[in-house]
């Protein structure tokens, strides 16, 4: 039988921590492998057209939505397809409603379009129009930067 040791009254026990410490820095880094944050909204088939005008962002919108255009005019969102742009209304409106319950207005509520370089300039249009009938004011288009 083991022993027990009896604690005096000013003692103090102390825990080693360095098990505890061990596993939380492995399943910090076990997330970071598992999610790349930049990639997460990207669409690979979509190829973004170049410009030597592109620059990145200044500021991050409160709240975002992102779409991936194609050249047939399908919209990519969220891992769904919506196979013509008049079908984005409802979406917009269950954004805007998700956005309203974070206290955001849709005046405050940033589009970002990622239309495939060989998509036509209207389908684009067609799709700003279709925000705007749904009162979405805040755009921004996503091309490469084009290195000289």
């Amino acid at each position: 039988m083991g022993r027990k040791r009896k604690i005096k009254s000013g003692e103090l026990l102390e825990a080693d921590l360095t098990p505890m410490i061990d596993v939380t820095f492995q399943l910090i880094a076990f997330f970071m492998f598992l999610i790349n944050f930049s990639e997460v909204d990207r669409a690979e088939e979509i190829l973004l057209p170049s410009s030597q005008l592109a620059k990145p962002p200044t500021e991050i919108a409160k709240y975002q939505i992102l779409m991936n255009l194609e050249p047939g005019g399908k919209v990519k969102f969220e891992g769904q397809t919506i196979e013509q742009i008049q079908f984005m209304t409802p979406i917009f409106r269950q954004e805007i409603d998700a956005a309203k319950r974070e206290g955001v207005n849709a005046d405050e509520i940033s589009v970002i379009i990622r239309a495939h370089e060989d998509t036509p300039t209207g389908l684009v249009q067609e799709l700003i129009s279709v925000c705007q009938e749904s009162e979405l004011e805040s755009f921004s288009l996503r091309v490469k930067e084009k290195i000289n």
